[in-house]
């Protein structure tokens, strides 16, 4: 099971959610219960597919990048290789294996038609990493070497999707060849960061944060002061993307430390692993805090208690009770 981001309201394994202990539901890269998502628990033994052209049914509606897509049954034997087509030609940067990957998606059965899952009903894409063991192999080797902004279609059989087990609480069955239309929204890495300019760092009641972009944490110096009673969120560095909504989710860098202290609590540069959440799953410094605030940027946030734990944080995080919390967090994506 992935570890979780400490952000997460009451989750010792993720910090910054409001999700209970070890409940992965409300992460982003899960599918709604009863779905499949394209998620693999199990190392695949498969050799590499063949990539072949088709054959592939069809897009019949919402043929537009980020729309639901309809898509025709599948016609006549599907292949027994990886057939995949990029359906739409984005010029983003390009998806590498081990990426993690922000996509919309929908899968339906070849022989049926029937839709087992899809994100766009959802209104947010599935965050997940494209390695073996995390994801089916089929959309591994499909969406390696396409770009961000792509539209890509790909069928895929059962020896690169579920197997011979399938999912049959999703309705699939290990002879199932799978069809999905993938939208690839964003593709991030451990040393994604910030881009934008430089913000003057001019109080010294607050805490200073380094303005490296190389994928390394950031330094954050806390000033030999009281900590301030109410919320601050500050650009540390402003970028030029579109403003994050207060219902909106996000993709981020962050590493987390207490004011008393100093003391680093959490970080996904220690995992070397972005994350994703919605804003609605967050404690209420960060929903206030990232509200408003642009793709791109990285911005220090300082969580009084009464928007962090207060006197209930998690179990074995190494926050004491009553502590306001230091962050930095860079914007990676959001929609």
């Amino acid at each position: 099971m992935r570890r979780r981001s400490l952000i997460l309201a009451a989750v010792p394994a993720g910090l910054v959610t409001l999700a209970g202990c070890g409940d992965d539901k409300s992460d982003s890269s899960s599918a709604a219960d009863g779905n499949a998502s394209p998620s693999a628990s199990d190392p695949s033994a498969a050799p590499a597919p063949k990539i072949v052209d088709g054959p592939l049914p069809a897009i019949t509606a919402g043929t537009e990048f980020g729309e639901k897509p309809t898509v025709a049954k599948g016609s006549g034997a599907p292949s027994d290789q990886l057939a995949v087509k990029t359906v739409i030609a984005g010029n983003g940067r390009t998806v590498a294996e081990n990426d993690y990957i922000w996509a919309h998606y929908l899968g339906q059965i070849w022989d049926t038609g029937k839709v087992f899952d899809n994100s766009y009903d959802r209104k947010t894409p599935l965050f997940i990493q494209l390695a073996q063991g995390g994801i089916i192999d089929g959309w591994r080797y499909a969406l390696a070497g396409k770009k961000v902004g792509s539209r890509v279609e790909l069928s895929v059989p059962p020896t690169w999707g579920y197997g011979k087990e399938g999912q049959p609480q999703a309705g699939i069955k290990g002879t199932d060849t799978l069809v999905f239309v993938v939208d690839v929204q964003g593709t991030f890495n451990g040393k994604s960061s910030a881009e934008g300019k430089d913000v003057p760092q001019d109080d010294a009641a607050l805490p200073k944060v380094g303005t490296n972009t190389d994928g390394k944490a950031p330094s954050i110096e806390i000033p030999k002061a009281d900590p301030p009673k109410k919320l601050v969120a500050n650009y540390v560095i402003e970028g030029d993307g579109e403003e994050v909504a207060a219902d909106g989710s996000v993709v981020v860098q962050y590493k987390g430390v207490v004011w008393d202290t100093g003391k680093e609590f959490d970080s996904t540069y220690t995992r070397s692993a972005p994350t994703a959440f919605s804003l609605q799953q967050v404690v209420k410094g960060w929903s206030q805090g990232l509200t408003g605030k642009k793709v791109g940027s990285r911005v220090v946030i300082v969580v009084p208690p009464e928007l962090g734990y207060g006197d209930q944080p998690p179990a074995g995080s190494g926050i004491e009770k009553d502590s306001t919390m230091v962050f930095s967090v860079d914007i990676l994506a959001t929609v």
